[in-house]
């Protein structure tokens, strides 16, 4: 089993909804118009690693043309573990070089896991010590659970557009709601897709 790195797994991901979409593995011409690719010389690059990594194998697609398959069982299903997200007052997001397996669904380049310090969102059971799957995103709707910036910390809870601006709603009535000022540095980092925990 093996972790792939964000570019590779963007490869892989597109592959493997072709293939399910299609009913067929793509052909190196869809794989490059999919991911807006401009070179054969690129694709034969990722297919080399990624052959080399046991990922991926060649075969023959539409009408005898090149094509791709995944090796899904050996594809390592893990994302980056960026660190710990605040369920009350906000505190910072770190990075580190860890990896967390999730289930395989979750795999995405543009998602990433955060461990939940505080009990803010108890209501919605995310309880402390949880783990959230996020995906990376800078806007969300009304209700949508996100990991905000505010001022350079990072806070988890649900968001609303009101009358008055952004409001960072708590899922904990010993909490406040948060104002979102003029003055204030804000902005989405992230929507919630999934909560975990672990018990040993």
């Amino acid at each position: 089993m093996r972790y792939l790195s964000p570019k590779k797994q963007r490869f892989v991901n597109f592959i493997k909804t072709f293939t399910y979409t299609n009913n067929r593995p793509p052909t190196f011409v869809e794989i490059m118009s999919g991911l807006s690719i401009n070179s054969l010389g690129t694709i034969d690059w990722y297919v080399k690693q990624l052959e080399k990594e046991n990922v991926i194998k060649r075969m023959k697609g539409k009408n005898g043309k090149r094509a791709l398959s995944v090796l899904e069982e050996n594809i390592d299903n893990k994302l980056p573990f960026l660190g710990i997200i605040a369920a009350g007052s906000p505190i910072e997001v770190f990075q580190n070089n860890e990896y967390m397996e999730v289930p395989r669904e979750y795999i995405n380049s543009e998602n990433y896991v955060l461990k939940v310090n505080g009990d803010s969102m108890i209501d919605d059971h995310i309880l402390d010590g949880d783990y959230v799957i996020i995906r990376k995103k800078e806007i969300a709707s009304n209700g949508n659970i996100i990991v905000a910036l505010l001022n350079n910390e990072a806070t988890l809870k649900r968001y609303y557009l009101g009358n008055n601006g952004v409001e960072l709603h708590p899922q904990n009535s010993n909490y406040n709601i948060i104002y979102i000022k003029e003055a204030d540095d804000f902005k989405i980092n992230g929507i919630v897709l999934a909560v975990f925990r672990k018990y040993n």
